[in-house]
């Protein structure tokens, strides 16, 4: 497979409607595909096996939170969004509040999501450049509804905080990162994830 994203641009004349994309991407299961803001698909191979345990972990950690709380619902690496600027992107975890959930219709929820979760977490594999991770992170924080995110370099032991409309913020190597006021009581534990 290939170890960054292989962008495929498509001419202005033959771009994807929303439900065909949604097809596209439901007829080839097996690759991680992605839509950016100018209607270029992403296609990333699998992650590797290490990568994959460690955003089990973290998928892990922020589902057994949600469902102690029952105030929103968490959402797999697998799951995409279509985010105002008409990109589709799919965060390693991501949870967002019941009411916003719920606001959706059921044919948007059994779709990609019109909408950008509250909370997403990006976790850098050994082939993603970091920079590009970052534009991501910066994308979703001009969305509407979204209020945190967190990217996580293992090899480095960082996490970056996003906030909307403040600066990135970087914790070198900590025990524990806080979900703050938007996931009260969620602590991620990093020792499942370095």
């Amino acid at each position: 497979m290939f170890s960054s994203p292989l962008v495929l641009q498509i001419p202005s004349s033959m771009q994807m409607t929303d439900e065909q994309f949604f097809e596209f991407c439901q007829v080839n299961r097996d690759l991680r595909i992605e839509r950016n803001k100018f209607g270029e698909l992403l296609i990333m191979s699998p992650t590797d096996s290490e990568t994959g345990n460690r955003a089990g972990n973290i998928s892990g950690q922020l589902w057994v939170w949600s469902e102690e709380n029952s105030i929103g619902i968490t959402f797999s690496s697998s799951t995409g969004f279509k985010l105002s600027t008409g990109a589709e992107r799919s965060p390693n975890a991501s949870w967002m509040k019941l009411e916003r959930w719920n606001a959706l219709s059921a044919e948007q929820q059994r779709k990609f999501a019109p909408i950008c979760p509250d909370f997403v977490v990006e976790l850098k594999s050994p082939s993603d450049n970091l920079q590009t991770l970052k534009e991501k992170m910066e994308e979703y924080m001009n969305e509407p509804g979204i209020q945190l995110g967190w990217l996580i370099d293992r090899k480095q032991h960082k996490v970056y905080i996003y906030r909307p409309g403040l600066s990135e913020e970087c914790l070198d190597n900590p025990a524990s990162v806080s979900g703050e006021s938007v996931l009260p009581g969620f602590i991620l534990n990093m020792s499942k994830v370095w």
